[in-house]
């Protein structure tokens, strides 16, 4: 049965275990939203690394890194981006930030933004890099006065990737074209590299990253900009004597395990993407809350056992009341309608029970409730992830977004390792621009489960007219974190997605990570080609 409490973590207050993830929720930001005009589904995604793991964050960024910069920052941040924090699920590893258009996790030694709609997400990065130098005390280069540059902490490494837009002349911003968001990026990074995996006439993804220890692209001075503006514009550069160091020692023990699962949904059948609309959600709400209602009446009355109205030798204790020696049935029977004192303020009757008003207007709660409903909360259940935590929110008059904070079985307390992942849902479910995606982090490995299996699971909820799949994956290590026979079995079961045909498969061996695009088209699906609103590079 779905709940439809006010869950329990919904509090601002910190949970009273240590190190369970606690939730607070920015009630201004949720006022008057509204998902009517956000019709650009597909997210843009940055994920910027400033230290290969946890344990390997400098000194002057203190233990906690990222972590210790204020909400606030974080906040002020995001207006750049043009999106606002609904909520925040703050635990020992990271920390959620449920926003008005995705999601922002946030690592000691990573973040990771992720924005839809017209958000101008790269408009937030040069102030992402001054953040992490000035309030995480990560190395950086110093701000000048006479370049007009602020201060920039210099990451690790930088990927940035995106779906094609489905109307790219409403974007804002260096968000116009790959190209531009290209040009953008290069312009702040020396080691970037970008690519296009896909069909330029079809489904595409576009992807752009640094190498390990990325340099800052040194500002255009007027002098320089005459010498060596050339050098500016360069991409490819040998690595420093850093990263040659690192490649032959391999990877760090978190970059090893690092692997990313994306799946993103265009086309949702009509009647899976209903239940995505506020006033479906509160339908089913509301038959769950009257469900609930009578069974806590029937079990009330089971409890009170027979009740005497007059002393007789017929008294007992076994629950119902006497009258004319008929004893009723409890099927037609109900103690709240009786005639006593003691009833004459109860009613059976549905309509004298107050609907709660939360489970009629947009917001958290009813979040909740489609999360349950739909069976995304079955994807990493709480019998197998005691301490996880879903933050859900859903929309007026209809979307979705949940973010999950999975902290790995029996290591809640434990920081001394990367042991707590995520996952972020958004879902645009109009007919005329449906979409909705699927992130994690969480290793396949941990689940028990293999990728298809997620997979599956995943679509099965939506059920798209076609969808890709990107996994990105860190190169098994010098002693195998992955065997070859393991790989091929997972390759060989995601040819299969069940109800689906796969139409795309490209795989890219990247600088430390392995990539692996598909594509999939449903075996029922008469939709045509798809909808492209921008056509390649």
């Amino acid at each position: 049965m779905v709940s439809i409490d006010i869950p329990q973590h919904y509090t601002a207050s910190p949970s009273s275990f240590t190190g369970t993830p606690h939730l607070t929720i920015n009630r201004e930001a949720t006022v008057d939203l509204d998902s009517t005009n956000a019709f650009e589904g597909p997210e843009k995604l940055l994920e910027v690394w400033f230290s290969p793991s946890p344990s390997a964050l400098p000194a002057s960024a203190g233990p906690n890194g990222l972590k210790a910069v204020s909400a606030d920052t974080w906040k002020e941040m995001l207006d750049l981006v043009n999106c606002k924090v609904l909520s925040t699920i703050e635990s020992e590893q990271v920390d959620a930030y449920l926003l008005s258009e995705s999601s922002m996790f946030v690592f000691p030694y990573k973040l990771v933004l992720k924005t839809c709609g017209t958000t101008t997400l790269l408009c937030g990065l040069p102030r992402m890099l001054e953040i992490a130098a000035l309030e995480a005390g990560f190395p950086h280069v110093a701000a000048n006065a006479i370049t007009s540059t602020l201060a920039a902490a210099t990451p690790y490494r930088v990927f940035y990737s995106r779906k094609n837009y489905l109307y790219p002349d409403q974007q804002r911003g260096p968000h116009r074209s790959w190209r531009d968001e290209v040009r953008y990026l290069d312009k702040m990074f020396l080691s970037g590299s970008a690519y296009m995996i896909g069909k330029m006439n079809g489904e595409h993804w576009y992807l752009y990253i640094t190498g390990p220890d990325t340099r800052l692209t040194p500002p255009i001075t007027p002098d320089r900009e005459k010498s060596d503006l050339g050098e500016t514009e360069t991409k490819f550069l040998n690595m420093p004597e850093k990263m040659t160091a690192m490649q032959l020692n391999g990877p760090t023990a978190v970059e090893a395990q690092d692997e990313t699962l994306e799946v993103l949904m265009t086309d949702l059948d009509e009647n899976n993407a209903r239940q995505f609309y506020l006033d479906d959600a509160s339908a089913v709400a509301e038959g769950s809350y009257f469900q609930k209602a009578y069974e806590a009446r029937k079990s009330a009355i089971r409890s009170l056992g027979v009740i005497h109205e007059n002393a007789s030798p017929e008294s007992s204790l076994d629950g119902r009341t006497l009258n004319n020696g008929r004893v009723p049935h409890d099927d037609d029977f109900d103690v709240f309608e009786q005639t006593s004192s003691d009833h004459s303020g109860f009613s059976s009757e549905e309509e004298d029970l107050t609907f709660p008003e939360e489970l009629t207007t947009e917001g958290h709660t009813l979040g909740t409730v489609v999360s349950e409903s739909c069976g995304l909360s079955d994807l990493y259940p709480t019998s197998k992830y005691p301490d996880a935590r879903v933050d859900a929110y859903l929309f007026t008059p209809c979307g979705f977004s949940a973010n999950g904070v999975i902290p790995a079985p029996g290591c809640a307390n434990d920081s001394s390792a990367s042991t707590t992942h995520y996952f972020t849902v958004h879902v645009t479910p109009e007919p005329q621009c449906s979409y909705a995606s699927f992130e994690t982090n969480v290793p396949a490995r941990q689940t028990g489960r293999e990728t298809a299996d997620i997979v599956e699971q995943v679509v099965k909820i939506f059920r798209p007219g076609r969808f890709s799949v990107t996994l990105f994956e860190a190169k098994p290590t010098a002693d195998g974190f992955s065997s070859g026979i393991a790989e091929a079995k997972r390759s060989s079961r995601m040819e299969a997605i069940k109800g689906y045909r796969r139409v795309d498969r490209i795989v890219h061996d990247l600088d430390g990570y392995d990539l692996v695009f598909r594509y999939y088209e449903r075996h029922d699906w008469k939709g045509g080609a798809p909808r492209l609103g921008e056509n390649g590079y």
